[in-house]
C-alpha cells in the first residue's frame, strides 16, 4: 500500500477526482432536480400526471442501466487502468447532458423528444455506472490503510455535493430568469453550463497518473485476462459481490435517495410546496449534513464500517413514517380559519373552452396570506356548462411558502435524513474497495454498488411516486418500498456482514 505517498500527493490525487466525480453527479441530479418541468416539455400538455410519472421512469432508466456501465467500464479499468476508464466516463457524462439541454420540445417534434432524451439518460447512466468505482478505488489505491475510510469518504461528499451544485444553479437561474422564462427554455440553462464544468475536470484529469497498486500490477505482468470471469465465475468472489448487495448497498442505496430525491419530489408534489422553498430546504439540509461523511468514513478507520452503516439503515427504518407524516400535517391549509387570514388577492378569472364541447373551464385564483408568514396559491376549478350553468368543481392549494419556524423544522427533518445517508454512504467505498483483489477491484466492487443504488435507490422517486397513485393507497404509502428494502438489508448485513477496518488491498 501506497503509506509514503507524501499528503500533498494524496490531496491532489483525492481533490481530481472528486471534481469530476461531483461534475457527474451534477450532470445526473438537474434532470431528477427538473423531473416536473421536464415533464411538460417531454409530453403533450393534457399529460396530466402521467407527465411526471413518464418523466420519472426515464430518469429511472438511468439508474437501471448502471450495473451495465459497471460491467463495461469496471472490465475495462481493470484491463487497462483506472486513469483513462474513468476519463471517458466523464466526457461521455457531460456530452450527453449537454445534448439534454439542445433537444427540442414536444411542440417541435413530438414524441421523438422523451425518446432522444431517453437515449442520452442511458448514456449517462451508463457512464456514471463505470465513474464512481474508478475515483473510489484510485483514492482508496493511493491512500494509507490507517485513513482509508477517511480519505475515501471525501468521494462520497461528491454526490450530495453534485445535488447541493445542481439544486443552487437551477434556483439562482430561475430566480434570474424568473418563473415564466424559466418553465419555457431557462430550465436547459444548467444543463448547457455543465460543458464548462466537464472541460475544466477533463483538463486536470488529464495530469493524473495512475494508481501505484495497478500501475505495480501491470510492471509485474499480473492484470487480469479477464476481469468478468474472475469476478464472477469465481464462487468465493461471487460471495462476497453478493453479501456487498444484498448486506449493503441495496439498503445504503433506499436510505441515499429517499433522504434527497423522494424528500424533495415529496415535498414538491404531495406537499405541493412553493418551487424556491422546497429547494432552499434541502439546500440547507445538505450545507449542514454533508461534513459527516468524512466524520463517519474517519469513524469507521477506528470502529470499524459495518455497524455504522447499519445504524443508518435501522433509522430510517424508524423514523421515515413519522418524518413524512409531519411534512402533510404542517402543510395542510385546508382547514384555514378566516381569522388566520392576513389577505386574499384574486387573479383575472381565466376560462379555457373544453376540447369537442362547448363547455368552458373557469379558473379563479387567489394569492392567500395568512397572519403567521405564510402563503399558498388557492385555485378554484369550475366547470361552466352552456345548459346547466356553473357546477361544482374543485379547489387546488399549492404553492405554499412556510412560516419561518415551519420551514427550518423541515430543515432539521431533511438534515436528519441526509445524517443518516451520511452514515451509511460515507464508510461504504473503503467497505467496497477492502472485500475484492487489485486485479478484479474496479469490476468486482462497481457492480454491487450500481445495483444498490442504481436499481434499487435509484428506482425510490418512482416506485414511491407510483405506489402513492394507486387506488387506495396513502400519501406515505410508497415509503414502505425504501422502509422494506432498508429491512432487508439490514437483516442480512447483520446477520452476515464482518465488522472490516484496515483490511490490506495490495493483494
Amino acid at each position: 500500500m501506497s503509506d509514503n505517498l507524501p499528503k500533498n500527493n494524496i490531496f491532489k490525487v483525492i481533490g481530481a477526482s472528486s471534481l469530476g466525480t461531483l461534475i457527474e453527479w451534477y450532470d445526473f441530479y438537474i434532470f431528477g432536480s427538473l423531473a416536473v418541468i421536464i415533464g411538460h416539455q417531454l409530453f403533450p400538455e393534457d399529460a396530466g400526471a402521467s407527465a411526471l410519472i413518464n418523466t420519472l421512469a426515464i430518469f429511472a432508466a438511468g439508474f437501471i442501466v448502471r450495473p451495465f456501465g459497471a460491467l463495461v467500464f469496471g472490465r475495462l479499468g481493470d484491463l487497462i487502468g483506472r486513469k483513462y476508464t474513468f476519463l471517458l466516463t466523464l466526457v461521455l457524462m457531460g456530452g450527453s447532458t449537454f445534448f439534454i439541454g439542445l433537444i427540442p420540445s414536444y411542440k417541435s417534434i413530438g414524441y421523438a423528444a422523451p425518446i432522444l432524451v431517453l437515449i442520452l439518460r442511458l448514456i449517462q447512466g451508463l457512464a456514471l455506472g463505470g465513474e464512481y468505482g474508478g475515483a473510489a478505488t484510485y483514492v482508496a489505491e493511493h491512500a494509507p490503510k490507517n485513513k482509508r475510510g477517511f480519505f475515501t469518504s471525501w468521494i462520497q461528499t461528491t454526490a450530495t455535493l453534485g445535488l447541493f451544485l445542481s439544486l443552487g444553479i437551477i434556483v439562482i437561474t430561475k430566480n434570474i430568469l424568473g418563473a415564466e422564462t424559466f418553465g419555457d427554455w431557462g430550465w436547459r440553462i444548467p444543463f448547457l453550463l455543465s460543458i464548462v464544468l466537464v472541460v475544466v475536470s477533463i483538463y486536470i484529469r488529464m495530469k493524473m497518473h495512475e494508481s501505484p497498486l495497478f500501475s505495480k500490477l501491470k510492471a509485474e505482468g499480473n492484470i487480469s485476462k479477464n476481469p468478468l470471469k474472475e469476478s464472477f465465475n469465481n464462487k468465493a468472489n461471487f460471495k462476497m459481490v453478493l453479501l456487498a448487495l444484498f448486506g449493503a448497498t441495496m439498503g445504503q442505496g433506499v436510505i441515499w435517495y429517499t433522504g434527497q430525491f423522494y424528500a424533495q419530489s415529496f415535498l414538491e408534489n404531495t406537499c405541493k410546496l412553493d418551487f424556491n422553498d422546497s429547494r432552499y430546504i434541502l439546500l440547507w439540509g445538505i450545507a449542514f449534513a454533508t461534513p459527516f461523511f468524512v466524520v463517519f468514513g474517519a469513524w469507521s478507520d477506528k470502529v470499524g464500517r459495518k455497524w455504522i452503516m447499519l445504524s443508518g439503515m435501522l433509522l430510517g427504518i424508524l423514523f421515515y413514517r413519522p418524518i413524512y407524516q409531519i411534512f402533510l400535517d404542517d402543510t395542510d391549509y385546508t382547514k384555514i380559519e378566516q381569522a388566520d387570514i392576513l389577505s386574499a388577492t384574486p387573479a383575472p378569472v381565466t376560462a379555457v373552452l373544453m376540447q369537442n364541447s362547448t363547455d368552458s373551464l373557469r379558473t379563479v385564483s387567489t394569492q392567500v396570506r395568512l397572519k403567521n408568514g405564510a402563503s399558498f396559491n388557492s385555485i378554484h376549478v369550475d366547470t361552466v356548462s352552456a345548459t346547466k350553468g356553473t357546477l361544482l368543481g374543485k379547489e387546488i392549494i399549492k404553492d405554499k411558502v412556510l412560516p419561518t419556524p415551519v420551514f427550518w423544522k423541515f430543515v432539521g427533518l431533511i438534515f436528519f435524513q441526509i445524517l443518516l445517508v451520511t452514515m451509511v454512504y460515507g464508510p461504504i467505498a473503503a467497505f467496497l474497495v477492502e472485500l475484492f483483489p487489485t486485479k478484479i477491484r474496479y469490476t468486482s466492487m462497481s457492480l454491487p454498488y450500481h445495483i444498490g443504488n442504481g436499481v434499487f435507490g435509484g428506482l425510490v422517486p418512482f416506485i414511491a411516486t407510483l405506489i402513492a397513485s394507486f387506488s387506495g393507497a396513502t400519501p406515505l404509502s410508497g415509503l414502505w418500498y425504501p422502509i422494506g428494502v432498508a429491512a432487508l438489508s439490514l437483516v442480512i448485513g447483520t446477520i452476515y456482514l464482518s465488522n472490516k477496518r484496515d483490511e490490506k488491498i495490495n493483494d
